[in-house]
């Protein structure tokens, strides 16, 4: 008698989620980066990113909190790290913006957006009236018959747009600042509310009318007067302060020079690990590098031809000081200059290299591109200004070389 078989008889395909442990590291560096370089990941703008924070939460989260103390949100839609500088720099700030107006309309405009609801419509002529009249009430006139005011509002907006808090769904604020004479309404935008407005403004941990000054407002947690808070403190302040500055030297550290030496191999071991970033010691501190470059960082040098310039003029003055190498280890490894000795720096690498150099620079009058280089090269914190007369560059800044020449490329 033959036996039936009762049942299917194909056995079911098994699959494995199971990921090597090359690619857990290769993804939590790049959301561990992302974090730190954009203001925040969305799942509709990249769902592949937002997924892996939000498998690698707990570990992420735990890190940023215990190393610097910045708090991790992730929720259905968003994924955002609370990062708050140590010391606030201009270039910080929102690029696009010109005035401080520009922040003051940029704030102003989150509170009208407070009480709306994600996917809420609204007009541009009930934005403007509610921010005006608020404003007012707080003791700030604002006029929309001027038109730089009207301007400083539309980029406001663009800004609003840019990080998809709002989104514009007929018409362009641009149409309206631009036409002063005619009635708004003829100019008229209808914008939509996202459900991001909720997470563009950071949390305090004290109601802000408890602040004194802008430099208490750097802390992202209430830091007790106790020992082990304190230590904790100066931890986070350090962390924070490689991670959003471009230069961190050893003679900024001052009060926490002693804890912070203990720090070092640590430091650059754990920005290893989580990051990928190669840091490197040297006698005036940590400089830290990406190997692997992503489009969510900004890295010195960047595809700006000031930057190259910048090369040129630091290789330019290692060179000129070399042989003068002890006394300028005497000084910190400090360089002085004077914007018109800059001045006769860049004339003669001019002479030498102007034909590389871009149509705007050639052209440019030696005051008004050594006037570019400072504000560079200050940005990247290779230099600052020490009074009206001499500028001052650091000793990283002599970590850089460079001269132009041809690659051969491969067809």
């Amino acid at each position: 008698m033959e036996t039936i078989k009762i049942g299917k008889l194909h056995t079911k395909r098994r699959r494995t989620n199971i990921v090597d442990k090359d690619e857990l590291t290769n993804r939590k560096r790049q959301c561990m980066n992302a974090l730190v370089n954009l203001p925040w990941i969305t799942k509709d703008s990249d769902p592949q990113l937002y997924y892996w924070i939000k498998e690698q939460y707990t570990e992420l989260r735990d890190w940023f909190m215990n190393y610097t103390g910045y708090s991790l949100i992730v929720n259905r839609k968003i994924a955002k790290l609370e990062k708050v500088p140590v010391i606030a720099y201009p270039w910080m700030g929102f690029q696009e913006f010109r005035e401080p107006l520009d922040y003051a309309l940029f704030t102003y405009s989150l509170w009208f957006l407070e009480a709306k609801t994600e996917r809420e419509q609204f007009l541009l002529t009930d934005l403007v009236k509610e921010v005006r009249d608020f404003m007012f009430e707080q003791g700030m006139e604002v006029d929309w018959r001027n038109y730089f005011h009207r301007l400083s509002m539309a980029r406001a907006l663009k800004k609003l747009k840019s990080l998809d808090v709002i989104r514009a769904v007929d018409g362009q604020e641009a149409d309206w600042a631009s036409n002063i004479d005619d009635d708004v309404e003829k100019h008229n935008v209808l914008y939509e509310c996202s459900a991001y407005v909720r997470y563009v403004l950071r949390n305090f941990p004290h109601e802000l009318m408890n602040y004194a000054d802008m430099t208490e407002m750097r802390d992202t947690i209430d830091y007790k007067e106790n020992t082990e808070e304190i230590n904790q403190k100066r931890k986070h302040y350090l962390y924070r302060r490689y991670l959003l500055e471009p230069v961190v030297l050893d003679d900024q550290w001052k009060d926490d020079s002693l804890y912070f030496y203990g720090q070092k191999n640590y430091v650059i071991n754990q920005l290893k690990t989580m990051f990928g970033w190669e840091g490197s010691k040297y006698r005036e501190g940590i400089l830290f590098f990406e190997p692997e470059t992503t489009t969510d960082s900004e890295v010195f040098p960047t595809l700006s031809s000031i930057s190259d310039i910048s090369l040129l003029v630091f290789g330019y003055i290692r060179k000129q000081t070399a042989s003068d190498y002890e006394e300028v280890m005497k000084q910190n490894a400090q360089v002085h200059l004077t914007k018109h000795e800059l001045e006769r720096i860049l004339i003669r690498l001019k002479e030498e290299h102007g034909e590389y150099w871009t149509n705007e620079h050639r052209k440019m009058k030696s005051a008004q591109l050594a006037e570019q280089v400072l504000d560079h090269v200050m940005e990247w914190g290779f230099g600052e200004w020490v009074d009206e007369t001499f500028f001052v560059l650091n000793a990283a800044a002599g970590k850089w070389i460079a001269q132009y020449g041809t690659t051969d490329l491969d067809t």
